[in-house]
């Protein structure tokens, strides 16, 4: 099998795959109980007031199809009245509803929000591996030695301290005692600085012990012995020989890590007041707007799908010793 034809048929795989998806977050969401109408029409809403938004919205409808009363009606009129099967329309045409808070689209709630994330979880993504991957490369040529028992020792302190506790004391000490960031808003490089700093230090840790473990298997391979045994620069084993080869896990740890980014980091852009997807879903999350948590979580779980056939296929792109099947 060809890499186009395979590449095809695993991007096939998907459908099923998010069919499923999109009834699971149906189910889930509908056992949650209740209608919204109350909390959209405000707590002065009456029971006529209640039943004409349950009837306009599709609330009074039932949550499956009666296979009875389908077979009795003999028409498919009933399937496509139900609100699962209006529920999947909707989503396989990105409609997902208006917000019962903001009375806003969703959709358009996603696309604004969705800049100030990734304005936020780029560079901290992009910072934090690039300099994860330099530092566990320093471990891999220095292993055993004094620099390496001590960026394993940093690292496990900085895994140990909560994530909550270096937005605290990034924002005391950096923003409010010596006022070097501000502490609050989104008007500029200036407000991102301090969180894209408080991003990197606080995932440097786990990152450098995954990819140092790595780096550290890779070092100890016959190749490398023999990369350095024939002349080769230590900077061209460990740029090419063993990063090459370690770039299995590695991307495997990158691309899985790629679909969250869209969310943002939902405790930093509560804290420093950044209006992107992440703050929209805590907002959401307090005051029960389900349409749009429920286009944050099908978004989401769409896109880690995606990725996880991308992941497939670029491991065959990567080692062409992996067979297609």
């Amino acid at each position: 099998m060809g890499f186009g034809a395979y590449a095809v048929r695993r991007l096939l795989y998907t459908i099923p795959v998010t069919l499923g998806v999109m009834v699971l977050l149906f189910l889930l969401f509908e056992a949650i109980g209740g209608s919204p109408a109350r909390l959209v029409l405000g707590k002065s809403a009456t029971a006529e007031s209640i039943a004409e938004w349950d009837a306009h919205n599709g609330y009074d409808l039932p949550l499956l199809i009666s296979w009875e009363g389908l077979l009795r009606e003999r028409s498919l009129v009933g399937l496509f009245d139900a609100q699962l099967p209006r529920y999947l329309w909707r989503l396989s045409r990105w409609d997902f509803g208006t917000s019962y808070v903001t009375n806003q689209p969703v959709r358009r709630m996603i696309f604004e929000g969705i800049i100030p994330s990734l304005s936020l979880t780029v560079p901290i993504f992009i910072a934090g591996f690039l300099a994860s991957i330099g530092i566990a490369l320093m471990c891999a040529l220095h292993r055993k030695g004094h620099l390496d028992r001590i960026v394993v020792f940093l690292s496990v302190a900085l895994m140990s301290i909560p994530y909550l506790g270096y937005i605290l004391v990034g924002q005391f000490w950096l923003g409010y005692a010596w006022g070097w960031f501000p502490i609050w808003g989104y008007e500029g490089i200036s407000h991102l600085v301090l969180p894209w700093l408080i991003g990197v230090v606080s995932g440097l840790g786990g990152n450098v012990r995954f990819y140092r473990t790595v780096m550290l298997d890779q070092v100890r391979a016959d190749f490398i012995r023999t990369a350095f045994a024939k002349g080769c620069t230590t900077r061209r084993v460990l740029w090419v020989h063993l990063l090459r080869n370690a770039m299995i896990p590695i991307l495997t740890q990158v691309v899985i890590t790629i679909p969250f980014l869209y969310t943002g980091s939902l405790l930093l852009e509560s804290f420093f007041g950044i209006p992107g997807l992440g703050y929209i879903g805590v907002h959401a999350l307090h005051t029960g707007d389900r349409p749009v948590l429920s286009a944050l979580v099908f978004v989401g779980s769409l896109l880690f799908v995606l990725f996880n056939v991308l992941t497939d296929l670029a491991y065959v792109w990567m080692d062409r010793r992996i067979r297609l099947g």
